[in-house]
């Protein structure tokens, strides 16, 4: 497996798993980018904004823009049921990492 294939797994995961932390199961694109960093996954917002809409195509977040259309928007991430069954490691997707027992 290429070592880029294996961070984005890991970033995938760290992803969802942010976001069932959050109050709402949403956070922007500048909280999530904060929080990977924090794990040790830095990323650039290009590379988080890919990242997001690979999780959107596989049904485990929906995004939406927000903010005013002609100043800078921020995409916030909304955690799915899908994708909370992959974030506690009920169901799996391939290209998400399946989180270890007791994580």
């Amino acid at each position: 497996m290429a070592m880029q294939q294996i961070i984005n797994e890991h970033q995938r995961l760290v992803v969802l798993r942010l976001l069932t932390e959050a109050g709402a199961f949403a956070l922007n694109e500048s909280i999530l980018q904060d929080g990977l960093i924090a794990y040790g996954l830095d990323i650039s917002r290009d590379s988080l904004k890919v990242q997001l809409a690979w999780l959107a195509e596989q049904g485990l977040i929906k995004t939406e823009l927000v903010g005013n259309p002609l100043q800078k928007q921020l995409t916030t991430a909304t955690l799915t049921g899908r994708g909370q069954d992959v974030a506690t490691g009920r169901a799996t997707v391939p290209g998400v990492k399946r989180p270890r027992a007791g994580e």
